[in-house]
């Protein structure tokens, strides 16, 4: 059964331990920029806090771009063949979820290879932002992501013909009903 990683960002505290546990397990060094993930930090309003981890692509746009064929796919984890990779970063402008790194003091892109399938990023992770789950559970849990995000809306602002509208949408009191203004 293939594992995936996957991201709740709503718990992500962008407290930086995946980076560090990261850094420690792979490079063997205190320095979550040579991590194989990323914490992203989106301001102003609201904050977003998000581990940007490799999708592990089956078809994967890295591979493609690249021009020695150094990447490749083995048991549904894609890989860099550190010996056949030029160190010209295609990969890293083809990934289109920006979940390859480059660190001037290492040759190779990072890329997450799951740490062999014991990802010590979900390990360490303190609020469980990061898991590691089943492949064939992903399409439930972008449903229910869907649908939660719907029922968290309060109101959508938008532009009709040059003019800004509000739809709102009913709280969770009785009496209250979808409004169009």
């Amino acid at each position: 059964m293939r594992k995936k990683l996957a991201v709740v960002p709503e718990k992500c505290s962008g407290c930086r331990l995946c980076e560090l546990a990261c850094a420690v397990h792979r490079q063997k060094v205190n320095n979550p920029k040579k991590a194989r993930i990323r914490v992203t930090t989106v301001y102003p309003h609201p904050v977003v806090r998000m581990p940007v981890v490799c999708n592990q692509c089956g078809d994967p746009k890295c591979a493609a771009a690249c021009p020695t064929n150094a990447i490749y796919s083995k048991d549904g984890i894609v890989q860099i063949n550190e010996e056949e990779c030029i160190s010209c970063h295609a990969c890293v402008d083809a990934c289109p979820f920006g979940a390859m790194y480059v660190h001037s003091e290492i040759d190779i892109p990072l890329k997450c290879d799951l740490c062999g399938g014991d990802p010590q990023c979900v390990k360490m992770c303190p609020t469980g932002a990061i898991v590691f789950l089943p492949e064939h559970v992903f399409g439930q849990a972008h449903r229910l992501n869907n649908v939660l995000s719907y029922a968290h809306m309060k109101e959508i602002e938008y532009m009709e013909k040059g003019e800004r509208k509000q739809l709102r949408y009913a709280d969770n009191e009785p009496g209250n009903e979808l409004k169009n203004q």
